[in-house]
């Protein structure tokens, strides 16, 4: 605490931007109306002013240091200490994530610096892993309550800050997240004050009294440059991107995966942002105008994180600008506030996946990698936002394609981060799996579904040992597998319903048998040409494992609830020797006469005629007149053929 300067937080304006930060200039043009920068900061604040090595003397051996956050790390402060580490020996340096240099992780300075990291990024994964530094797994949210409870008191807070305004605040600027806790927690704040750091409006600000010590420095801020994603990347942007529905509410884990999803949002509607954090993707994002936040339940039209990390573009984009509001993570990552939002919609990622659905995240093995972060507090508050969904994505292999992401069992040491009962939506380059609610047997079958197909056989004869699957299953070794999302469409019926049309899934086996036990007993008459009352397991497992080749199967489906209904079924078998498949459907008696069945006949013979097959057959009873006009009103060469109460039909594309 400064000698010279008044108490920290007494009678000072208070720390929602509402008098000192001016209501972080709502809704009114970027600067109008806001305090200009005192350009005579350092005279009119001359006591607190000192350079990084004056200010680092007052750290005493022992002490718990906090350095502040990604981008926003006050590197100049870091070195200084650094510089006259043999003379703090025994001082736990303690962050969340940090980017740049990390030179008190080094294993000659272990003896003085011993690193605590909440989430561990490359330049201390080393240290850590090496058993010379320490990872705290807990979540986000909970990070500043470990500070203002005392239960992880600090000693000292390093931090980077605008120069303050003319009502003496400063801006934390790309990153609130735990500093504004740490600073407001610590018993020494000193704050590397630097011109580049970008004024972000929000929660953001520390009034200049509640800082011991002022550090001026104009030197660049840290920049991360993201990587252009791969193909797989981007198929899984895709994928996650078409579970994002218009007016929905978005988080952004960290990692390539979620920026990767941000292109194929562009032609979304309405959509509104809470997330941890973000990139410069966000700015294409926004300027496509798929974001405004109208439908946002809580911060309305406003952009909510609690850092960034980018490059100079960004940092100028969000400088000043009142479309963002920058908090800090006891507001952004809590997950009753997460849970309030409009269809919020947490997407993060995980470092391996078990078939019951366990996620790891946070290490691999017994070897700590990254931390547990914000994906629980998201996926939670998220899975409990109205018409919310939470999404873990991953990529279905790693080390080159030679090691499986989804495993029968997590490897020996891995750590549970999100739990089997939090998962929902689990997506990979090769699909969606949608886990929440079901039973373990379905569970295991949608994730090897979506796993690489080159595991998907050894998955499944494991999946079988561990008594997830009935051994039976063992009959459909290659055909776990979800159709290509080519076949995917969707069709208006004549009273304005949308159905769905889609490949069918492994997982559809249950609502295949909803669907057929639905049945009047004339039309299983019509479809099955039998009166039996019960279709064995085994020939509805015929009907959702197939390999997508030579037999194919789509789904006419509407949404309910919490699952899709399947309201209709249609499927080609093809015959090599002739180059023609066998065509049947399947239509609910509440779904028939609406021109489904001639849709599903017309959307095959495209996936057919792609694929270079010459032409359908069908047998159809003399009764079943409906089916017939299907086939004669098709629009195809259709020649139908007689013998005692069946037609036989031969339908040729050209």
């Amino acid at each position: 605490m400064s000698a010279t300067g008044p108490i920290r937080g007494a009678g000072h304006a208070p720390s929602e931007g509402n008098a000192a930060a001016p209501a972080a200039g709502e809704g009114s043009p970027r600067g109008a109306g806001r305090p200009a920068e005192d350009a005579n900061w350092q005279d009119t604040y001359r006591e607190l002013v000192a350079t990084a090595a004056q200010a680092v003397r007052r750290i005493r051996p022992g002490q718990r240091v906090f350095v502040g956050t990604g981008c926003g790390q006050p590197e100049e402060l870091v070195h200084a200490l650094v510089a006259r580490g043999r003379e703090l020996p025994d001082t736990t340096i303690v962050h969340l994530l940090t980017s740049g240099d990390a030179p008190y992780a080094d294993q000659a300075l272990a003896e003085y610096f011993r690193v605590n990291s909440f989430f561990i990024a490359d330049n201390v994964r080393k240290i850590i892993q090496e058993g010379l530094g320490d990872y705290t797994p807990v979540f986000l949210s909970e990070i500043p309550r470990l500070f203002a409870s005392g239960q992880l008191p600090l000693d000292a807070a390093l931090i980077q800050v605008s120069p303050p305004d003319s009502r003496g605040m400063c801006s934390l600027g790309v990153s609130v997240d735990i500093v504004k806790s740490a600073a407001e927690n610590a018993s020494l704040v000193i704050a590397q004050v630097n011109p580049n750091m970008p004024r972000t409006l929000g929660n953001g600000f520390l009034y200049v009294y509640d800082i011991d010590v002022l550090v001026p420095t104009d030197t660049p801020l840290i920049e991360m440059h993201a990587p252009e994603p791969d193909a797989e990347t981007r198929q899984i942007g895709e994928y996650v991107a078409a579970l994002v529905e218009d007016g929905s509410t978005v988080e952004f884990g960290i990692g390539a995966i979620p920026q990767a999803v941000m292109p194929f949002l562009m032609d979304k509607k309405d959509l509104g942002i809470h997330t941890e954090m973000f990139t410069d993707s966000i700015i294409d994002l926004i300027e496509s105008g798929a974001v405004n936040g109208s439908r946002k339940t809580l911060d309305n039209g406003k952009i909510v994180a609690s850092f960034c990390m980018g490059t100079r573009r960004l940092y100028d984009y969000i400088h000043d600008n009142p479309q963002f509001a920058f908090h800090p993570t006891e507001y952004v990552n809590d997950p009753f506030v997460i849970a309030q939002q409009h269809k919020q919609v947490a997407i993060n990622v995980a470092l391996e996946i078990d078939l019951t659905g366990q996620v790891c995240a946070d290490s691999l093995g017994t070897q700590f990698y990254s931390g547990i972060g914000g994906q629980v507090d998201f996926n939670r508050g998220a899975a409990r936002s109205p018409g919310g969904k939470a999404i873990i994505a991953i990529h279905s292999t790693a080390r080159n394609g030679t090691v499986s992401r989804i495993v029968t069992r997590l490897s020996p040491g891995a750590g549970v981060v999100t739990t089997r009962g939090d998962v929902h939506y689990v997506v990979t380059e090769n699909g969606v799996a949608y886990l929440h609610g079901k039973s373990v047997q379905e569970r295991a079958i949608a994730l090897i579904s979506v796993a690489h197909p080159k595991f998907r056989a050894r998955l499944l004869k494991e999946a079988i040992e561990a008594k997830f699957l009935r051994p039976e299953l063992a009959d459909i070794e290659g055909k776990v597998v979800i159709g290509p999302k080519e076949f995917r469409t969707t069709h208006l019926l004549s009273d304005g319903t949308q159905i769905n049309v889609r490949p069918i899934h492994p997982t559809d086996e249950p609502a295949t048998v909803d669907l057929f036990y639905a049945l009047s007993r004339e039309t299983m008459y019509y479809r099955f040409m039998s009166h039996s009352k019960q279709i064995p397991r085994k020939e509805f497992q015929e009907y959702v494992f197939i390999d997508h080749r030579k037999d194919i199967a789509i789904v006419a489906t509407i949404p309910e609830a919490h699952r899709e209904d399947i309201i209709a079924i249609g499927r080609y078998y093809l015959d090599e020797k002739t180059n023609l498949a066998e065509v049947a459907f399947v239509v609910r008696d509440d779904w028939q006469n609406r021109g489904i069945g001639s849709f599903l006949l017309k959307h095959l013979a495209t996936i057919a005629k792609r694929n270079g097959i010459q032409g359908f057959t069908a047998e159809v009873l003399r009764a079943n007149r409906a089916m017939q006009q299907v086939f004669l009103n098709s629009g195809f060469k259709v020649h139908s053929e007689p013998s005692e109460d069946v037609f036989s039909f031969r339908i040729h594309f050209a």
